[in-house]
C-alpha cells in the first residue's frame, strides 16, 4: 500500500488521492512509522520534482512528530532514524534537537547528528570537527564532503584549525576539503605536514599538494622525499608521475638505479614512461649490467605506457 502511494504521487502528483484503505491505515502508529522509514529511504533514490512531492507526503499525513518522537528515545536505532528522516525530509526547525546528539557516545547516532548539520547549514555544519576526538570514517568523510557546496571566504582560520588538529581523520577530511576547493592560501600549512607523525596524514597531503598545482611542488617533494616512510616515498613518485614536471628526470632516474625496493622502482620507471622517457628506459633494459628484475619492471613500465 506504502509503495503502490508512493509511485502514484510521484508519477501523477496531485492528481492522486489516497483510498479509503489507506487513509484508514494512516492513523495506527505501526503503519505511519513504516510510512516515514519508506520515504525517507526513497528520499535518496530520487531528485527534483520527485523528491518535492514526498516531502508533500510527508507535511500531508504530519509524519515529523513521529520522526521528532524517535529523539527522545533511548534505543540507539530509532534515534538515529529519526535524525535521518527529519534531514531527509529537511524538517529544519529540528537542528537544535539533533545538535545535542554531536556528542553522543553511539557512533551511529553522532555519525547522522554530523551529516545533518552540515546538510542544513553547508561548511558552518562542520563546527564539530574542532573538538571532535573520534575517528571519522572514510563513509561519512565522503558524506560530509559532498554535502559541503562551498567555503565561506573568511574561514581560512576554521581550516587552519582543523588542518592542526590532533585528530587525524579531521586533519584527512580537512586536506580533502582543501583539495576540493582548492585553498590554496593554505599551501604552506599542507608543506608542513609532511613532518606528521602519520603516514596516511603525509600522504594524503602529498596528493593535496599536487592538486594545489604550486610550481614549487616537484622540487619540494624531492627535497622532502628522504626523510619520509617507504609509503610516502611511493606517494611522492605517483605525483611526479601525474605532474609530469621534467626537472624531477635526473631524480627519478637515481630512484629507479639505485634503490632496492622493487616497488619503488616500478612508480620510478612508470614516471619515467609519462614524460616520453621511453628511449632512456629501453637503453637501460639492454645493458648487461642490469639485472633482470629491473629489467622486467622496466618492459612492465614501457608495455603500460604503450597500451
Amino acid at each position: 500500500m506504502i509503495n503502490k502511494r508512493i509511485s502514484e504521487v510521484i508519477v501523477y502528483g496531485e492528481e492522486t488521492y489516497a483510498d479509503n484503505n489507506f487513509s484508514s491505515a494512516s492513523a495506527n502508529p505501526l503503519f505511519r512509522n513504516l510510512f516515514l522509514q519508506k520515504l525517507a529511504e526513497s528520499e535518496k533514490k530520487f531528485s527534483g520534482a520527485a523528491q518535492h512531492k514526498l516531502k508533500d507526503l510527508f507535511q500531508e499525513y504530519g509524519l515529523q512528530k513521529e520522526a521528532l518522537k524517535k529523539l527522545n528515545q533511548k534505543k540507539i536505532h530509532l534515534i538515529a532514524g529519526g535524525i535521518q528522516e527529519l534531514t531527509a525530509m529537511n524538517v529544519e526547525e529540528a537542528l537544535p534537537k539533533i545538535s545535542t546528539f554531536l556528542t553522543h557516545p553511539s557512533a551511529q547516532v553522532y555519525q547522522e547528528a554530523q551529516y545533518a548539520m552540515v546538510h542544513f547549514k553547508g561548511f558552518e555544519g562542520l563546527h564539530f570537527l574542532t573538538s571532535f576526538s573520534t575517528k571519522i570514517s572514510e563513509w561519512q568523510q565522503l558524506r560530509l564532503l559532498i554535502s559541503v557546496t562551498s567555503i565561506p571566504e573568511n574561514s581560512n582560520d576554521s581550516i587552519k584549525s582543523w588542518v592542526e588538529s590532533s585528530n587525524d581523520s579531521v586533519v584527512i577530511f580537512t586536506l580533502k576539503l582543501l583539495r576540493k576547493f582548492q585553498v590554496l592560501s593554505l599551501y604552506p600549512t599542507v608543506a608542513d605536514l609532511l613532518d606528521h607523525p602519520s603516514v596516511e596524514v603525509r600522504i594524503q597531503a602529498v596528493q593535496t599538494l599536487l592538486s594545489l598545482e604550486n610550481p614549487s611542488t616537484v622540487a619540494y617533494l624531492m627535497e622532502m622525499y628522504p626523510h619520509q616512510p617507504l609509503e610516502v616515498q611511493k606517494e611522492i613518485l605517483k605525483v611526479m608521475r601525474k605532474s609530469k614536471d621534467q626537472c624531477s628526470v635526473d631524480f627519478l632516474k637515481d630512484q629507479l638505479l639505485k634503490d632496492t625496493d622493487s616497488g619503488i622502482k616500478v612508480y620510478a620507471a612508470e614516471a619515467l614512461c609519462s614524460m616520453e622517457k621511453q628511449d632512456y628506459l629501453i637503453e637501460i633494459s639492454e645493458k648487461e649490467t642490469s639485472s633482470e628484475e629491473l629489467i622486467q619492471i622496466i618492459k612492465y613500465a614501457v608495455q603500460e605506457k604503450v597500451c
